[in-house]
C-alpha cells in the first residue's frame, strides 16, 4: 500500500502559500508508516515547531491498474474518505530554499491520519461534495470538490501514467485554503457532508 498526495489542487490554497498554480497535477508520496488509522492520536514530532494541517478528500483504489484512461478511472475506486496531510512547514520551507526534496516535511511517521471510508455512490455528483475540519469544536477549514482543478478521475489517469496503482492505495486529492498550525492537546474532527469520519487528538 502506498499513499499518493496531490499538491496545489485548489487554486486558493496555492495562492495562500504563494505557490504557482499548476497546469497539470503535482504529486508526491508518503510511506505506509505515515498512515494513522482508527482515530489513534497524532504525536507532535520533536523536530518541528510548525506542524500544519491540510484537510483532504481521499480516494481508495479498489483494483490494480496502470496507464488508466480518464473515461475508465471511475472503475478504480468505490469509496472516498477524509484525512489530514500533516506538514512540518518549517522543514518544508528550509528544503524549498535549498531546492531539495521535502519528504522530510511530509512523510514522517503518523503524518497521514485517515478516517472511515464511505460509498461514493451515495453522492449524486463527486464534483459537489462539501467537507470540513473542526479543531476543538471550531470550524477551521472547509472545502468543496467543485473547486478542485483536477477531478478524481483526472488524478487517477495522470498518476497511473507514471506509477502503477494497486488495490488499497490511497490518493489524497489536495487541500482547500485555510490551512494552519496544530498544537498539542488539539482535538480534530473531520466531516464529509456533515458526517463525522475522523476524530482524534494531538499529543
Amino acid at each position: 500500500m502506498k499513499i499518493i498526495c496531490i499538491g496545489r489542487n485548489y487554486r486558493e490554497h496555492a495562492k495562500e502559500l504563494n505557490n504557482p498554480v499548476p497546469e497539470k497535477p503535482v504529486f508526491f508520496m508518503k510511506p505506509d508508516t505515515a498512515l494513522l488509522q482508527k482515530n489513534n492520536p497524532f504525536f507532535y514530532p520533536g523536530f518541528s515547531k510548525n506542524v500544519q494541517y491540510e484537510t483532504e478528500i481521499i480516494i481508495k483504489i479498489n483494483r490494480n491498474g496502470k496507464h488508466i484512461e480518464e473515461k475508465f478511472a471511475h472503475k478504480y475506486y468505490d469509496e472516498i474518505g477524509i484525512g489530514i496531510d500533516f506538514t512540518a512547514r518549517d522543514l518544508q520551507a528550509e528544503q524549498k530554499k535549498k531546492g531539495l526534496p521535502w519528504e522530510i516535511a511530509k512523510a514522517f511517521d503518523g503524518a497521514a491520519p485517515v478516517g472511515k471510508f464511505i460509498d461514493k455512490n451515495q453522492f449524486s455528483s463527486l464534483d459537489d461534495i462539501h467537507f470540513s475540519l473542526k479543531i476543538n469544536g471550531e470550524l477551521r477549514q472547509q472545502g468543496h470538490t467543485a473547486d478542485m482543478m483536477f477531478s478524481f478521475d483526472r488524478i487517477i489517469a495522470y498518476v497511473s501514467q507514471f506509477i502503477s496503482l494497486k488495490m488499497g492505495d490511497l490518493i489524497f486529492t489536495g487541500t482547500p485554503s485555510g490551512v494552519g498550525p496544530t498544537q498539542i492537546n488539539d482535538h480534530y474532527e473531520a466531516f464529509i457532508e456533515g458526517e463525522k469520519l475522523l476524530d482524534f487528538n494531538v499529543k
